[in-house]
């Protein structure tokens, strides 16, 4: 046993499951004689649903983790050489990612009996947003043990302008008219790091996008399970109760055949004794007209 994989195991569980299977692992680790582990593994902490949401997002999709993490980079990067439209840009590419994850997150917990709140699930979108704005944040997300929710840090431009804040170009003083019209500048080429930067950003919103059509994906699939759970379940319902009467007329047949039987056996019966007593008539009747018969033979 080693911290790594208990923390894999723990913050793998169900919040209502943790703590008792914290307490096992700990005693587990001091029966062993390591009691400095026991003792980190005792101090976890259980984690609130939106942490564990969070967390299921990173075990259960891990290919979306890196696309969440590259935008953060694109953005930490970039930001303050953006000018207003190319943030607001990034800033829409961000919240249409941040939610798509979430709400995704939030149909994994579904799908494990766990209901996320409105509270929560906006937990959950301060932790996504917090991975856009703090690399040691993206790698505490990365691992999958997180035990609360990650908040941003203050004054992220990038992140300001994901949350809805207008960013402005820096204001420039008006030129004078010129005097006579003025040749076209030439255009400005494109060197590396920006090229960089547009590429970065072309793949962060390319992920954004197909995050936000794989939800949209498994909400039209969820609500399709759920409509054809439910129609089972109606029929089942239906097939039960007709089961139940079905039952029900069985055992009140199975009540006339015995019925039916004692009365058979009753009637077997009487016709037995009858007979009986219809021979012992027969012979005294035939005993008697020999008698007569031997009686006028002799006169």
């Amino acid at each position: 046993m080693d911290l790594e994989s208990t923390l894999d195991e723990l913050y793998a569980l169900r919040p209502h499951e943790f703590t008792a299977v914290r307490n096992q692992r700990a005693a587990e680790a001091r029966r062993a004689g390591d009691r400095e582990l026991a003792e980190r593994i005792r101090a976890l902490r259980r984690p609130t649903v939106s942490a564990w949401a969070g967390n299921m997002l990173v075990r259960r999709e891990p290919d979306k983790v890196g696309p969440l993490i590259s935008l953060g980079e694109g953005l930490r990067e970039a930001h303050r050489n953006l000018d207003g439209e190319q943030l607001r840009e990034l800033g829409r590419q961000q919240h249409l990612l941040v939610g798509a994850l979430a709400r995704e997150a939030r149909q994994l917990a579904a799908e494990e009996g766990q209901s996320v709140g409105e509270a929560a699930f906006h937990e959950i979108e301060a932790t996504l947003h917090a991975v856009l704005a703090d690399p040691e944040a993206a790698r505490q997300w990365a691992a999958g043990h997180l035990d609360r929710p990650l908040n941003a840090p203050v004054g992220f431009t990038g992140l300001e302008a994901g949350a809805g804040a207008t960013v402005r170009p820096a204001r420039r003083e008006p030129e004078p008219p010129p005097k006579s019209p003025p040749e076209p500048p030439p255009e400005p080429e494109e060197d590396a790091g920006a090229r960089r930067r547009r590429e970065k950003l072309d793949h962060a919103r390319q992920d954004a996008e197909e995050a936000e059509r794989q939800a949209r994906e498994r909400e039209q699939a969820h609500k399709e399970a759920s409509a054809a759970l439910e129609r089972s379940q109606a029929a089942l319902d239906g097939i039960s109760e007709r089961v139940a009467a079905l039952a029900q007329e069985l055992e009140e047949a199975r009540e006339r055949q015995r019925q039916t039987e004692r009365e058979l056996r009753d009637a077997r019966e009487e016709a037995a004794r009858t007979s009986r007593a219809a021979r012992d008539a027969r012979r005294r009747a035939d005993k008697a007209a020999t008698v007569v018969e031997r009686s006028g033979a002799g006169a």
